[in-house]
């Protein structure tokens, strides 16, 4: 290896020079100073940020009574179900409505679009049926067809009013009070709704093949105009139509998925285990191996490309071809193969450009990486925390969609007058059905009804309901930053007593995770709360500027725009940096079990110390962690490639058929990659406690025989620390 690899930047050497003189920085504070008796995390320590602590309990407290007050008052169903008029639900057992559960609309056609419909906000009657109609029909027609036949009426009245019996009634006054649906037309349920059942024929619109039909008034419509009346729903019935081939997929692969998730967590503990003996040799293999895997997806990419662009037709542009649920369509494109090309030239170039100019801080980054090894070899149990942070996390997220879902279902049903006209007074005005037909709101607005709109009530609970879901929303992110801080702490704790060890592994205390844990959960609860509160509140400013940003995307003001543009780039900014410094303070609390506010401080001025290090050193870390799950889940996901497009003839007869390949193949590249994060954020989070603990250990120590170096021998000769220098 050239002796030129393990030269310091003059800058470097300056500042350990000046650490070893132990004068003291006017900006980032004073260097620690050597202590004789420290072996690595104090175990004689006190409870830190007790106000935090007792605040973070009394707030769990409320948020369990929060979550028994909302399941006394909500009632899920609301959401589960679709309801009528008249608030009740479709398909609920134990109800008149228990074999109806899909909701007809009287006229479509004054309903606005499908958020309309689903939200239950359409001016016309809405009622529980069985099944949605299968013809077209008036109800002008089944008076004329009744005189001779009463089957035409049978079938009619399954869409009228209960209790409704008179046929003969009067056309104009059946639709005044709306006793039965003027027309109906063919349909299907979607989202437990009848809409109509839209098919495309030859290009052309159609509802059971008919492209227009004749309403109660004998008046000819066209098939456009239910299919404006119910905008988008076209789209939404073929995405039903992929999401229910996405299912089939699933139920045919899901054995081949496991196995491709299983072969990638042997993987990823096969990599770790010879991290331990060839971190050098395997973190440049993973290096060389990806670059040369995305310069072969170059050369495919041009490849395809340039025979594209000579072949007609290949030259539409994904915008003109919009969204299509064949994916295959867009691989016939240039412009397809051209974005492909582009990006993976642009992260060719960023790779051979950290390389290039950082090829020292690679070799140093591979020597703390092949510490990191050799602590989690010696500590094998922090490999399978990442499953009790799962867990905890699983529970705190089932517990706030609960919570969430009991608060948007609290209230009782509110009427509130639907009108056909837009100029009408009573318009969106409260009412009661049973006495709405009482009221001259009918008189002075025709066609008005009284109909369900929302769940609410005016209690004080019903009134800081949205306040309820706000506080709901805050108090989850609270309690899932304070888990992955717990955890954080809990392997620093862990790995800090691995680098403070003298003698490795003899002085490496017993249970040295649970004994981390034990002392994270006794001690520093409420410090652990105060940094998750703090990132908590910094991203539910963010949801709220997100919230903003939805409601001003169709706005005209340029300034508020761009207003908000910067105001989501600066807490973006400032979320990233939070998550920075808790992480470092954290592991100073396992360390030295002080109280967050001087963790963190402690931890800045030791980065801002060592600033080259941690602008350098720590990211190109990161850096080799990422290419290693890259690897990862990229190899399995060639071999699953192979599999699912049934290229590999040993195997081909037991590949199943597929509507989407892409279904299973996305599933275990993706799962793969959440597989090896799970085991890399071990190791990630060991490196940057033993990375914090070196910085210490160049402070604390000048490698003389009273003050010796703790790191490792290796460490020691890259960065030219000798123990007589």
């Amino acid at each position: 290896m050239p002796s030129n690899l393990y030269t310091l930047d003059n800058s470097i050497v300056q500042s350990e020079m000046a650490r070893k003189s132990d004068v003291p920085s006017p900006y980032y504070g004073e260097p620690s100073k050597f202590d004789p008796t420290f072996r690595g995390p104090i175990s004689n320590r006190s409870c830190t940020d007790v106000f935090c602590c007792v605040i973070f309990i009394i707030v769990i407290l409320g948020y369990i009574a929060l979550g028994t007050v909302a399941w006394l008052h909500g009632d899920p169903r609301k959401v589960i179900y679709p309801t009528d008029s008249y608030g009740q639900f479709c398909g609920q057992k134990g109800t008149p409505n228990a074999k109806k559960s899909i909701l007809f609309y009287f006229n479509i056609l004054k309903c606005a679009n499908p958020a309309v419909l689903i939200n239950l906000q359409c001016p016309t009657t809405q009622m529980c049926v069985s099944k949605c109609p299968d013809r077209f029909a008036t109800y002008t027609d089944m008076q004329l067809q009744y005189q001779i036949t009463a089957a035409p009426w049978e079938y009619y009245r399954l869409f009228c009013k209960p209790g409704f019996n008179n046929p003969t009634k009067p056309v104009a006054q059946v639709l005044r009070d709306e006793d039965c649906p003027s027309m109906i037309v063919p349909s299907r349920p979607f989202l437990q709704r009848c809409f109509p059942d839209f098919i495309t024929l030859n290009g052309t619109l159609t509802v059971a093949k008919r492209t227009h039909f004749k309403d109660a008034l004998d008046k000819a419509r066209s098939v456009t105009e239910l299919r404006d009346a119910a905008n988008g729903i076209t789209g939404l019935v073929d995405a039903k139509e992929v999401g229910m081939k996405i299912v089939e997929d699933y139920a045919a692969s899901w054995n081949w998925i496991l196995i491709g998730l299983v072969i990638a967590l042997v993987v990823s503990l096969i990599f770790i285990l010879l991290l331990r003996f060839t971190a050098g040799l395997l973190l440049w293999f993973t290096i060389i191996a990806v670059i040369l895997v995305i310069a072969y997806g170059i050369w495919h990419c041009y490849l395809e490309f340039s025979l594209l662009r000579q072949q007609p037709g290949a030259d539409v542009t994904i915008v003109d071809i919009g969204f299509q649920t064949d994916v295959t369509v867009y691989l016939h494109l240039s412009q397809t193969w051209l974005i492909f090309l582009i990006a993976l030239c642009t992260i060719e170039a960023s790779i051979l450009i950290i390389l290039i100019f950082l090829r020292r801080r690679v070799w140093i980054a591979i020597a703390l990486l092949r510490e990191g090894s050799k602590a989690v070899s010696y500590i094998m149990s922090t490999l399978f925390y990442p499953i009790i942070t799962f867990l905890l996390l699983a529970i705190c997220i089932s517990y706030f969609s609960v919570t969430s879902v009991f608060l948007a279902s609290s209230g009782d049903a509110i009427y509130k007058v639907m009108a056909a006209e837009p100029n009408c007074m009573y318009a969106n005005k409260t009412c009661d059905p049973e006495t709405f037909n009482k009221t001259n709101v009918s008189k002075t607005c025709p066609g008005a009804q009284c109909t369900f709109a929302f769940y609410g009530g005016e209690t004080p609970y019903h009134r800081y309901l949205f306040i309820l879901q706000l506080s709901n929303l805050l108090i989850f992110l609270w309690l899932v930053n304070f888990i992955i801080a717990l955890g954080q702490c809990t392997l620093a704790g862990a790995f800090a007593s691995y680098y403070w060890a003298r003698r490795k592994p003899q002085d490496i205390p017993t249970c040295p995770l649970f004994s981390s844990f034990s002392r994270a959960i006794r001690y520093h609860t409420g410090s652990l709360a105060f940094g998750a509160l703090i990132l908590a509140l910094v991203q539910m400013a963010r949801v709220i500027l997100e919230y903003l940003d939805s409601k001003l995307k169709g706005a005209s003001n340029v300034a508020a725009r761009f207003l908000l543009c910067c105001l989501k780039c600066c807490f973006w900014c400032l979320e990233r940096f939070i998550k920075f410094m808790n992480r470092n303070a954290y592991i100073m609390i396992a360390i030295y079990g002080k109280c967050f506010c001087t963790s963190a401080r402690d931890a800045f001025c030791l980065l801002m110390r060592n600033v080259v290090r941690v602008a350098v050193l720590d990211r190109v870390t990161d850096f080799l962690l990422f290419l290693g799950k890259v690897l990862i889940a990229g190899s399995v996901g060639v071999i699953a490639f192979f599999f699912f497009t049934h290229k590999i003839p040993i195997v081909q007869e037991d590949v199943p058929t597929l509507h989407y390949y892409w279904v299973p193949l996305l599933t275990v590249i993706f799962g793969s990659y959440l597989i090896a994060h799970g085991f890399f954020s071990v190791y990630a989070m060991c490196v940057d406690t033993l990375f914090l603990c070196f910085c210490e250990d160049l402070e604390r120590n000048d490698g003389s025989p009273e003050k010796p170096f703790l790191m490792s021998a290796e460490l020691h000769s890259i960065l030219r620390k000798t123990e007589h220098h």
